[in-house]
Order: C-alpha cells, then sequence, then structure tokens
C-alpha cells in the first residue's frame, strides 16, 4: 500500500477546491456541502499521514465549519483533542504535521490543541469557546473524545445559562451598535450586523440552554439567503469580507439569480428583518425569564416579594393591559369589531416602552377589522402617538411591519418596503429612514405649532421613492391622496403635500446660495409663506439629516440653515435684519489692516473651531484674476475640504486686495501650518509652484476610473439679483474647485461667492459669477463660461510623465 504524503492530498484538494468553487450551476447548499466533504476528506487525509490514530486523537470542527456553513473565504475551526495520558511531544508533532499544510494552502487557520478538562474549562472562562463548541463535529479520529466534550459543554451550557446568557445578550448589544441592522442598512455586514449569520447562531445556543423555545426552523429560508449571498460575495471578490459594498452588490445579484441589485438587496434586507425581529422576540424573552429566575430566588430567601411577570395584569390603555413586561390584549378585546384597537395597542406599548407581545401581535394582524376612511380621530391619534413615543417606537413599528400591518394600513408602504436607496449619504433602507426621520423628529415635537403634522410629514416625506419620476413630484401626488384617508382636512393635506415639496428646500439653499443675496431669501420666504410652515419645515430638516447617516449633517450645515431660517423668518415678519457677519472681528481687523507696505504681499489667518473639525481660512491678497482659483488649488494640496468661499474686495492706497473668506475641513489629520499656506499661495502667483500638475498627479492616483454621469454645469436663472449663478455636478476629485474656477478665470469672469457641497463621492458646487465690471454675465459669457468648465471637467489630468 503506498502512503499518499500530506503535500499530495494538499494539491489535489487546492485543485479540486477551485474547480469546485468555479464550477457553474453549483449553488448555495449544494456547493456548501460538496465543500464541506471536499475539506473534511483533505483534513482527514491529514490527520491520518500526521499520525493522528497514534495518539488517539480527534480533529474536531467548531464553529461555522462544524455547522457545514463554510464559505468559499472562510477560516477553519479546528481543534485537536487529545486523550489527558497522551504523549504531549507526540501530539505537538502531530498538531504541526496538520496545521502547515493548512497555513501552506493561504487558508486561514483558528487551531488549538486541547485535552477534554482544557476545553471545557476553557469554555466555561471564554463564551466564544463555549458557543463554538456547542457546534462541535469529528472530522477525524475519536468521535468519542468529541462527544465526551460536547456533552459536558451541553451541560455545562444548560446549567449555567441563566448567568451566561446575559453576557451574550450584551456581546450582541454590542455588535449591533458596531456594525448596525441588516435589514435597513444599504452595505449591511451580512455576518456582524443585526438581522446577521451570528444572530442565527446565537438563537440555535438559546435553544440548546432549554430556556426558552428560539424557532430557528422558522428561519431557515432567510438564513439560507444570507449563506447564499456571502458565498456569493467572496467569490466575486476573492476576498473573505462579509460587507455587501454597493460596487459589489451587481455582481452579487448576478450569481444568486437576481434581476438587479436592488432586488437582491431588499431579499437581503427582509431576511434580515426576519432574522432580527426573531432575535429581538426571543431575547426579550429570554431576558424576562432570567429576570424572573433572580427574583424567584430573592423571593424565596425572603418570603415577602412576588416574583416578577406573573399573570397580574395592569391596564394600559382600551382593550390593552401589560403582562409580564409585555403589552397584551385584555380578555375582553375584540379586534374583529374594534378597528382602531391595532393602532390604539402600538400607541399604548411606545408610550409605556413596551413590546408588543407576539400573540397580540398575531391576532391584531390577523384578526382586526378594517379601519373605515377616512380613518376616525383616534386612529389618526394613535398613529401620532405612536410616532412620537420616540425610540421605543421602533419594536412596535418593526413587530407589526413583520406582521404586514403597515402595508394593509398605507398601501404605499408596499413600494417603500426594504428598498435600498442608491444615494451614497444614505445608510438606510426608505422605509427605514422614514420611520428614524419620525422618530428623530419627536424631539423637535414642542417646537412647531402642529407637532401631529410634523410627525406625518415626517414619515411621508420620501414615500414617493421606489417608483419612476422625481421621488418629490411622485411623493406629492401619493400624500394627496394618503393624508384625506388619514382623516386630514384640505388645509392639513395641503400642509402636508408642501412638506413633501419643500422638504429639501432648507439645506438645498443654505448649502448652494448666497445667503447676503436678498433674491435668495426672498425666493425662501415666498416658497413657505407662514413663520408656522417655516417652523415645520426646520425641524423636519434636522429630523431628516438625522435620520439620513453622519455625512447629511455637521456644525457647518447646522449654522448655515440656522442662519436661513432666521432670516427668512424676519422677512416674514416684514422686518430687516442686518445679515450676521461672515468674518469674525479678527478677520475683519486683517482686511483694515491692509497698508501701503504689505499692499504686494499675502496674508493668511486661520481660525479653529472648537467644537467641530471645522475651519477657518482667510487669505488677503492683491486682486487678480484667477486669485480663487490658486488659493482653490494650494487648499487642496494640502487636503483641506472646502465647503464654503466668500470673497470680498477692499480698496487700499496701492489699489485693491481680495480677502477671501474660506470654511475648509482636513481631510484627515490636523490643518497644515498658516506659515506654509501663506508661501505656497506666494509661489504659487509667483510663478514657482505648479499647483496644477501637483494636483494632477493626485488625480491620477486618486481615481480608479471614470464616474459614471457625466458632469453638468447648468446656469440658473433668476437665482441671484447681484451674480449669475452657476451650478457644477460632478464626482469629486483633488482640485476639483481649482478646475472650475481657473476655467472662470479663462473666460475673465470674477467669482464674488461659492458654495461647495460634497455627498459622498459627488460634488455640487455653486458660482456666484460677475462680468468684469459687476454686472450679470452677458449671455455669450455664459455659453463660454460653460463650455470652458466642462472641458476642464472632462480633461484627462496630464502630468510630465504623459
Amino acid at each position: 500500500m503506498v502512503e499518499v504524503s500530506s503535500a499530495d492530498v494538499t494539491a489535489e484538494y487546492t485543485t479540486a477546491r477551485a474547480e469546485l468553487l468555479a464550477t457553474p450551476g453549483l449553488l448555495g447548499a449544494a456547493r456548501r456541502k460538496e465543500l464541506v466533504a471536499l475539506t473534511d476528506s483533505w483534513l482527514s487525509a491529514l490527520f491520518k499521514a500526521a499520525g493522528g490514530a497514534t495518539v488517539g486523537g480527534a480533529l474536531v470542527a467548531v464553529g461555522g465549519f462544524g455547522r457545514r456553513e463554510l464559505a468559499p473565504g472562510s477560516d477553519l475551526d479546528l481543534i485537536l483533542l487529545h486523550p489527558v495520558n497522551a504523549d504531549l511531544d507526540a501530539v505537538t508533532a502531530v498538531a504541526d504535521r496538520l496545521w502547515y499544510p493548512v497555513w501552506d494552502t493561504g487558508i486561514r487557520l483558528d487551531h488549538s490543541v486541547r485535552a477534554p478538562a482544557q476545553a471545557r474549562r476553557l469554555a466555561a472562562q471564554d463564551l466564544k469557546v463555549m458557543l463554538g463548541l456547542l457546534d462541535a463535529r469529528t472530522v477525524a479520529g475519536d468521535e468519542a473524545l468529541t462527544r465526551g466534550v460536547r456533552e459536558s459543554v451541553l451541560a455545562d451550557w444548560r446549567a449555567f445559562s441563566k448567568d451566561r446568557l446575559p453576557e451574550l445578550h450584551r456581546s450582541v448589544q454590542k455588535r449591533t451598535d458596531r456594525s448596525g441592522e441588516l435589514a435597513h442598512l444599504l452595505e449591511p455586514d451580512l455576518k456582524e450586523s443585526h438581522g446577521g449569520l451570528r444572530d442565527v447562531s446565537a438563537l440555535r445556543a438559546i435553544a440548546a440552554s432549554w430556556i426558552t423555545d428560539a424557532s430557528v426552523g422558522s428561519l431557515t429560508e432567510a438564513h439560507s439567503l444570507l449563506l447564499d449571498a456571502r458565498d456569493a460575495l467572496h467569490l466575486a471578490t476573492g476576498r473573505s469580507s462579509d460587507r455587501l459594498l454597493q460596487q459589489e452588490q451587481p455582481a452579487v445579484a448576478h450569481a444568486l439569480g437576481y434581476q438587479d441589485a436592488d432586488q437582491m438587496l431588499r431579499a437581503v434586507s427582509q431576511a434580515g428583518r426576519a432574522i432580527a425581529f426573531a432575535s429581538d422576540t426571543t431575547w426579550h424573552r429570554v431576558l424576562r425569564l432570567t429576570e424572573r429566575s433572580s427574583t424567584n430566588r430573592v423571593v424565596v430567601a425572603t418570603r415577602r416579594l412576588r416574583p416578577a411577570g406573573t399573570g397580574e395584569r395592569s391596564p394600559l390603555a382600551e382593550g390593552v393591559v401589560v403582562q409580564g413586561g409585555e403589552a397584551v390584549l385584555a380578555s375582553g378585546a375584540r379586534p374583529e369589531l374594534d378597528p382602531v384597537l391595532i393602532l390604539r395597542a402600538a400607541a399604548a406599548a411606545a408610550q409605556a416602552g413596551l413590546r408588543l407581545a407576539p400573540h397580540a401581535v398575531e391576532r391584531l394582524a390577523t384578526r382586526s377589522a378594517p379601519l373605515p376612511e377616512p380613518w376616525p380621530a383616534q386612529a389618526r391619534d394613535s398613529l401620532v402617538s405612536l410616532l412620537g413615543a420616540g425610540r421605543s417606537a421602533l419594536p412596535v413599528w418593526e413587530a407589526l411591519d413583520q406582521a404586514g400591518v403597515w402595508t394593509r394600513l398605507l398601501p404605499s408602504w408596499e413600494v417603500i418596503r426594504s428598498a435600498p436607496q442608491r444615494n451614497p449619504v444614505h445608510q438606510y433602507t426608505v422605509d427605514r429612514h422614514l420611520v428614524e426621520t419620525a422618530v428623530a423628529a419627536a424631539t423637535h415635537a414642542r417646537e412647531v405649532a402642529r407637532p401631529d403634522l410634523l410627525l406625518v410629514g415626517a414619515l411621508l416625506h420620501d414615500v414617493g421613492k421606489g417608483r419612476s419620476g422625481d421621488h418629490t413630484e411622485v411623493g406629492m401626488r401619493l400624500v394627496s391622496d394618503i393624508a384625506p384617508r388619514l382623516g386630514y382636512d384640505d388645509d392639513d393635506t395641503e400642509t402636508l403635500v408642501r412638506m413633501v415639496e419643500h422638504h429639501l428646500l432648507l439645506p438645498e439653499v443654505a448649502t448652494r446660495r448666497d445667503l447676503d443675496d436678498p433674491a435668495t431669501v426672498a425666493a425662501v420666504a415666498a416658497a413657505v409663506r407662514t413663520p408656522d410652515f417655516l417652523d415645520l419645515l426646520h425641524a423636519l430638516t434636522e429630523a431628516d439629516a438625522a435620520a439620513t447617516g453622519p455625512a447629511a449633517w455637521s456644525d457647518w450645515k447646522k449654522a448655515l440653515i440656522d442662519d436661513l431660517v432666521l432670516r427668512t423668518r424676519s422677512v416674514l415678519a416684514g422686518q430687516v435684519v442686518p445679515a450676521p457677519p461672515r468674518t469674525t472681528t479678527a478677520q475683519r481687523a486683517l482686511a483694515a489692516a491692509m497698508t501701503a507696505a504689505d499692499a504686494e504681499g499675502v496674508q493668511v489667518l486661520m481660525e479653529s473651531n472648537p467644537d467641530s473639525a471645522m475651519a477657518t481660512v482667510v487669505v488677503a491678497a492683491p486682486d487678480r484674476t484667477g486669485l480663487l482659483s490658486v488659493v482653490a488649488g494650494v487648499l487642496a494640496l494640502h487636503r483641506l475640504q472646502v465647503r464654503a468661499a466668500q470673497v470680498d474686495t477692499v480698496t487700499t492706497e496701492r489699489g485693491a486686495r481680495a480677502v477671501q473668506v474660506w470654511s475648509v475641513l482636513p481631510h484627515y489629520g490636523e490643518p497644515p501650518a498658516v506659515d506654509r499656506l501663506r508661501e505656497d499661495i506666494t509661489r504659487a502667483l509667483g510663478g514657482s509652484l505648479d499647483v496644477r500638475g501637483r494636483l494632477a498627479v493626485r488625480e491620477l492616483a486618486y481615481s480608479g476610473g471614470k464616474e459614471a454621469a457625466p458632469p453638468r454645469v447648468d446656469l440658473v436663472p433668476g437665482a441671484s439679483q447681484r451674480a449669475t449663478v452657476v451650478e457644477v455636478r460632478a464626482h469629486d476629485i483633488p482640485g476639483l474647485l481649482h478646475r472650475v474656477a481657473g476655467a472662470i478665470a479663462a473666460i475673465e469672469g470674477s467669482i464674488v461667492a461659492a458654495r461647495v457641497a460634497t455627498l459622498g463621492s459627488e460634488v455640487v458646487d455653486v458660482f456666484y459669477v460677475v462680468e468684469p465690471d459687476g454686472t450679470h454675465l452677458t449671455a455669450e459669457r455664459e455659453e463660454r463660461l460653460r463650455s470652458a468648465a466642462l472641458a476642464e471637467l472632462t480633461a484627462v489630468p496630464m502630468t510630465d510623465s504623459n
């Protein structure tokens, strides 16, 4: 009989594994089964070649490999178990002959060598080890050795589960805080996010504890989909990452047979929702039971206190009571005769910070009578009360969503449920974004005259997404139909429709228009009409940003919006209030200090903001065409992201000097020294610093390819009384502002103000441009500007090496 070497079996395995993973049509569970069988066979051969039988050991798979959930990029979690009386030197030699061939393949290996008692002791100390051993199975060697460890660990888990389960729950909470909720993220982690694969493993552990039923069997389809998606992701990227990034989603969708990435992401979202809901419901039950057990021990000792969670019921609302820490239906409740009960129960539970009991949700979802249309006032008030409960509304909303309640009560909800958003600033699916916006709006309820309209408007402001056409226009049509069905009269319906129409007004104007221009504030005042509506829009804007993601809000953006609201309120009141100065006292002193002695030089001042990473850079220099382009380029070289620019001119005895005020944000780290900025601006103006060439080198290194959509340069008629407004939309590249400002200088236009907004990888830059004599651009110069700017934005960066 010819002995086969470890190298030979490893080479055969590597080849067979590559062929298996490349086999077309072999997908999902079938491929995982083949991969596990192939890997088991290889490891068994290695175990035999390493002399594992001679030490009486067992090669044991734990964790995901133990559950036979091996993905293309998974690591191998292995334990070499050995009898307590084994020769340790011989065991070490076997382990070396096992592990090195695995390492040679490049497959990641998590390995250990343990005697049974050691494994049990470590499991008692380390929750991760405990959970891994619950899924232990023998790959090769002595099955009795593995079975003994698995049974002893399982017995310990059941004996101490009342203490260990709260520890597991804390780890689940930390993971959720770190990785978010899979169902509502646009780039979820299939394993770590709440509702992901780790939560299914946690539910298995709960079921094994015998504390309560975890209903893992009902999640088979959702679990399989996430496993399939992870497999496809590993194959598409060639990496072991479990985060489903947007650029990888089309390939994963194709591999799984979906029409497009959106369809695939919606299915993944719904799978995550099912797992997360089962997890939340099970953990709520587990914590109640473990707390009850702890209370019972105290009661037995003192004989005075009743145990928590007994059969006693406390009234909560009409037809709703509290029992065992949950909101349940009263014994006489009749949802089939009381159509408002479903919303009344939801509102009562959320306001009390409770969950709706699963059996209450099931009964309300299946037996409730249809709500009449228009809704009665009590139903509408209950919806508002639910939304106004803040974050405690989320588990109640989700429970009813899982039962299909919202798609029945709000038919437009079906289209946006679990719908992804292809917008770089958004982190949630459309439906979760709307609920999160309503939750955030609840914190502003006392700032508006009609908090009910604020909450409902927040819930519906993006309801037009997921359909063809502009989502604002579609949303206005939908809300004009939804609001009367909810029981709102004509005036309130008009207000809700206008909230949808103008929900982007304040942030777009504040960040893209010159607030010092009278036409800007006049246009906003004409749109909002009344102070009460302005308050609604202001609160909605802040709630919308809070529910969008970190990129949607900043101290700088808040300050601009607050400034715009203040100015608009003054116009609505018929008052003329001086605009807050755009420069600080120190900055104005710098401008005033320009004397004939320094009229030829460049001066720079920088002020940091103690409350944010934003900084203000003031540059004073002799006025000349193209100055803004040069300064923008130098700021870009120093990795300062420009958020706004304001230009003023100071006249001295020796001529005009430009004073530029820049709001900047360091790309990373600390801002550069003022002396460095002054020196580089001086060199660039003198021609000894090639700003354009330096930026081109960076752009070549920075760009991974051309953007899908071409850049746009648009003129905005009537947006300003004092200048021509030019709006540029393009993919972000280093020095983009330098390029566009240079194009404007090339056609002899003068920039008097600029607003710069970066949304993920996209920018929206707005320039206020005038003729050399300070008037609006002529039609001929407008066309030259548009052509020059587009030429700059589409030009291939050129360096000396090109």
